[in-house]
This record gives C-alpha cells, structure tokens and sequence, in this order.
C-alpha cells in the first residue's frame, strides 16, 4: 500500500481505515484485518509504557516500538505510518533528521502534530509521505477538549489545512473537532483527511488500539469497544493464578515423558547415588 493507493480511496469515496498499533503480533493482526494505515503513534507512552502523558515519549521509544511493527507486516497490503513524538520536529532540518531514521527503519511516511508548513516542504522535498495532525494535538494543548468550537477558530482550521495540502501534505489527522467542521474539510480538500472524534463525515477513522479493544477501562465518548481484551485478560490471569496454587495446572498433558530406556538408566543412576 502506498500514499497514491490511500488517496485514490477517497476519490473512489471508500473510508480509510488507520488503527494505532505498538508491537509485533497486533501488526500481524491488523494486517491480516485489512487496516490501511497501521498507525506506530506516541500514545504508546501512555497506553503501553505506562508514561503520564505524550511528551514523555522519545525517539528511542518510537523506534522500538516502529521495528516490532514493522517486523509484523510480511504481506506489504497496509501503509506504515510513524509518529514524530514530542520535540523530534521542533525545525525543519530536525524533523528531516528524524523522519529520515523512521524511514530507514521502514516506515512508509511520518506524522506530526501543529501547523508547520515549512516541515512539510522540507520533507516532500526529500520524497518522504506526510501525514498532518490538527484540531486537538496532545503534545501541545495540555487540555484535552473539543477545538474548533466557534466559526473564527474553524475558518482558522480549515485554512491551515489547505495551506498544509499546497505544501505538500498527503493525508490530515483532524482530532476532536465538530463533525460540520470535519465534513466542511473533507469537502473542500483532495487529499485525505482522518478523524478520531470529528464524526463520521471525515475520509477516513482512526482509533487507539487499546481503546478499541477495550485493553483499558476508559469511557471516552468517541471510542466503541470491539472487544474487551483487558477483562478477559484479568480473568485469564485470575484462572491460572487459582490453578497454580490448586495444582491443577500444569496437568499430565502439558509435560514430556523421557523415554523408557532413558527414564530407566536415569532412575539407576539416583538409586546408585542414594
């Protein structure tokens, strides 16, 4: 899957399907499902290293994190894409730098947060896919709530999201926006735009993947749980603690048996040592 791909989708009105995705069997998985846009983002910080927020998160960490992902995509049938965490994109030749080390790790383009222009000139002059991010941006707005709340503030946010595709932008991240001002967006723009609570009029959805399949117990008003992982995951962990302690577990099935001649000159040689 490539950015020309993912575009065509929204000319063909077909909905882009972007999922977060951290490690390696749940790239297998969302790969497997379809995902078009598996989605390596910085909110593995607070959702998988147990960080207090966003910008805790490090190159270091996105990069190990990006390998493990990558690993998991054999088929080449989803688009990967990395996000540049908290103070990796502070200046062009800085988000260059690092948009280039999450490339050479084999994501298929980078995305960032804020209205930067300048960086996305920069880096679709080197060849490299971006994707941009506005409307609720967690690594700069310290309060999560609804953006794009009055007409000047969507003026504002429809016109940096134009200015963002002349750069050169392929695809728009619209976060935590009114779903009018979400649909008003799509419609005016030729590339794709991406929205994780802007509604259902947006080109595309993206969810964290732990939200989804319910891995933690949030109840936040944008999210459907399609699964509840975290639930059947304590139970899980409750039945084998129980078994364990009941010796229940493990059982004669889950041993291996030496065979008799062996078990035999085994069993002499404890019987000769006392």
């Amino acid at each position: 899957m490539n950015a020309a791909e993912l575009q065509a989708k929204k000319a063909r009105n077909e909905p882009l399907v972007m999922l977060t995705c951290y490690d390696y069997p749940s790239a297998l998985w969302q790969e497997a499902a379809g995902v078009d846009i598996i989605f390596c983002a910085d909110s593995l910080g607070t959702n998988i290293l147990g960080y207090a927020d966003e910008r805790q998160v490090t190159m270091d960490d996105m990069m190990h994190h990006l390998k493990a992902v990558r690993r998991g995509l054999t088929k080449g049938k989803s688009y990967l894409l990395a996000d540049l965490p908290y103070g990796s994109c502070d200046t062009p030749d800085m988000a260059l730098d690092n948009a280039l080390r999450f490339r050479s790790l084999g994501a298929d383009g980078v995305k960032f947060e804020g209205f930067k222009p300048e960086v996305v000139e920069l880096l679709r002059q080197r060849e490299i896919d971006v994707c941009c991010h506005l409307g609720l941006n967690p690594q700069i707005h310290a309060e999560k709530k609804l953006q794009a709340r009055t007409s000047q503030d969507a003026i504002r946010l429809m016109c940096e999201c134009q200015a963002l595709q002349e750069a050169g932008a392929q695809f728009i991240v619209l976060e935590a926006i009114p779903d009018r001002v979400a649909r008003a967006i799509s419609n005016r723009l030729s590339i794709p735009t991406i929205g994780i609570a802007a509604g259902a009029h947006t080109d595309g959805q993206v969810l964290v993947v732990t939200d989804a399949l319910g891995v933690h117990d949030f109840d936040l008003r944008h999210v459907k749980r399609f699964a509840e992982i975290g639930r059947d995951a304590a139970a899980g962990v409750m039945r084998y603690v129980q078994q364990v302690r009941a010796r229940e577990f493990p059982g004669a099935e889950h041993g291996w048996k030496m065979k008799q001649a062996e078990a035999a000159a085994f069993d002499q040689w404890l019987e000769e040592q006392g």
